[in-house]
């Protein structure tokens, strides 16, 4: 099942860091070497405000299709809509490197009142 196709209200985006370790010595000095080319522990939250039910029902639908915070998945374009970087390509993740998103936890649901939601949903992106 892919990912709903819906336009986010709201989008908060880490574009995490590049792996590195750091070796520190005794006398204070430290050595950091790079251990990969690519940011690692992206971190997207998506905020879908005032859905209708059968809108939020498609979030936990593929929270359970992707087995919760198992399975790997590739956000569809609704996603980075108006969001794309200065060449063009998508600002949520480097996609070209084969980055996906797995859940953080399980999408939240606050009722709004009866028939509408506002659903949250915390992504994690990975290799």
């Amino acid at each position: 099942m892919a990912f709903p196709a819906q336009v986010p209200t709201s989008r908060t985006f880490d574009p995490g860091a590049f792996p590195v370790k750091v070796f520190r010595a005794e006398n204070g000095k430290e050595v950091r070497i790079l251990q990969g080319s690519t940011r690692t522990d992206l971190k997207l939250s998506l905020t879908y405000a005032n859905v209708t039910d059968a809108q939020a029902q498609a979030f936990l639908n593929h929270y359970d299709d992707s087995q919760g915070t198992l399975k790997r998945f590739s956000l569809g374009n609704k996603v980075d809509n108006g969001f794309e970087g200065s060449d063009g390509k998508s600002f949520f993740g480097n996609t070209d490197a084969g980055v996906r998103y797995r859940y953080e936890q399980a999408p939240q649901f606050t009722q709004v009142r009866p028939g509408i939601t506002t659903v949250t949903v915390n992504l994690i992106g990975v290799l």
